[in-house]
């Protein structure tokens, strides 16, 4: 096994967490504001998240949603890596049916080569987005045929990452640049090292493979909570030691968000469930400010959406939100919790993860000027 391998990957909890606390940034776009002052605000996080001792900032890839500006996640990480010094960044995930695997080899070879020891891959099968989307990126309408062949295009990208491909493989004599083979080519010097891969899941099936290949397993408690424990269970009862990891490492993303008072992190909150009531009935649009979630009159149906959503958002004060994270990491076995904040605007999203770090006595550092 590889020890620094496990290093990259395993995270050391700060202050009095249980576990390392981690950010999930999806880039959100409120109501009357722009994609430049979202992509201002993921800078800030990015930057407290490292003052404050987070372990890492992921950005996650979506496609036509207008309240989501991360559709270019390797290009977020390359903003945000110009940003900060030591935080770890990584993307929570790419969906790898979107992309050619040579074409994300590429891009995240890129990435270490901008922030050496510091960028992790994540990877997804589903497409980040609807059908007809999924269809125009992959230029094809056979969309279960690129999700079938997720272990194919996860084999691929990592002999691109790693530059092994056999002789006599198609791809043998094609190179991921920045990548390893700059090391054995005259007079070079490049590292051979390379993002470590993680694998992405909401269901069972990349629960499954990431134990099977010994990576390290990333599972979206905050939109799937009902498979969480199972799919957990599943990844540590498949898991075979590989040189990546001797043992199970699994982080969770969950939905949290911290106020001073309760009430206002309740009216934060339902701005996220509106979000997703719109987003389940075909009408994905800009997070709603606070006042027009409060005003909005639910229907029946959409009123069960947006409890059930909030029934699995931490959120109140910072006292209330500490002890829901506990109690998760308790019941979950979290290595790592990946926490998510959905508001209408950048500065409640930043306070909550000030008040999150408060609440756990994580490093006060001052962010840098």
């Amino acid at each position: 096994m590889n020890a620094d391998a496990v290093d990259e990957i395993r995270g050391t909890a700060a202050g009095t967490a249980p576990v390392p606390l981690s950010v999930l940034d999806l880039v959100t776009v409120g109501s009357g504001r722009t994609a430049t002052d979202a992509l201002r605000t993921s800078v800030d996080l990015a930057r407290l998240a490292e003052s404050r001792g987070y372990h890492r900032h992921w950005v996650a890839e979506h496609h036509s949603m207008p309240g989501v500006a991360s559709s270019s996640p390797a290009v977020i990480l390359a903003h945000l890596a110009a940003h900060t010094e030591r935080i770890r960044l990584g993307s929570g995930g790419v969906m790898l049916p979107n992309h050619a695997p040579l074409v994300i080899a590429e891009q995240f070879g890129t990435l270490e080569a901008l922030a050496p020891g510091r960028i992790d891959l994540g990877l997804g099968r589903a497409p980040g987005t609807d059908g007809a989307t999924a269809a125009a990126l992959r230029r094809t309408d056979r969309l279960n045929e690129g999700a079938d062949d997720f272990p194919q295009q996860l084999a691929e990208l990592t002999r691109f990452l790693d530059d092994d491909f056999p002789d006599g493989h198609p791809y043998a004599r094609i190179h991921a640049v920045p990548g390893p083979v700059q090391a054995t080519a005259p007079g070079g010097v490049q590292s051979p090292a390379r993002p470590p891969l993680w694998l992405l899941g909401s269901s069972g099936f990349s629960a499954r493979l990431a134990g099977v290949l010994g990576l390290p397993f990333a599972f979206a408690h905050h939109f799937s909570a009902q498979n969480t424990v199972p799919a957990l269970d599943l990844y540590r009862e498949s898991f075979r030691p590989s040189a990546v990891l001797d043992a199970p490492y699994a982080l969770i993303g969950v939905s949290a968000l911290a106020s001073d008072d309760e009430k206002e992190a309740r009216r934060q909150v339902l701005t996220g469930a509106l979000s997703m009531v719109r987003l389940r009935t075909g009408r994905p649009g800009l997070i709603p400010t606070p006042e027009e979630a409060e005003e909005y009159d639910f229907g029946p149906m959409e009123r069960e959406v947006a409890e059930s959503w909030l029934r699995n958002v931490v959120h109140g004060t910072p006292d209330a939100v500490r002890a829901g994270l506990d109690d998760l990491q308790k019941r979950t076995g979290a290595d790592e919790l990946m926490i998510t904040a959905n508001a209408h605007g950048g500065e409640a999203r930043l306070r909550s993860y000030e008040l999150i770090a408060d609440a756990y006595g994580l490093p006060a550092a001052p962010v840098p000027s």
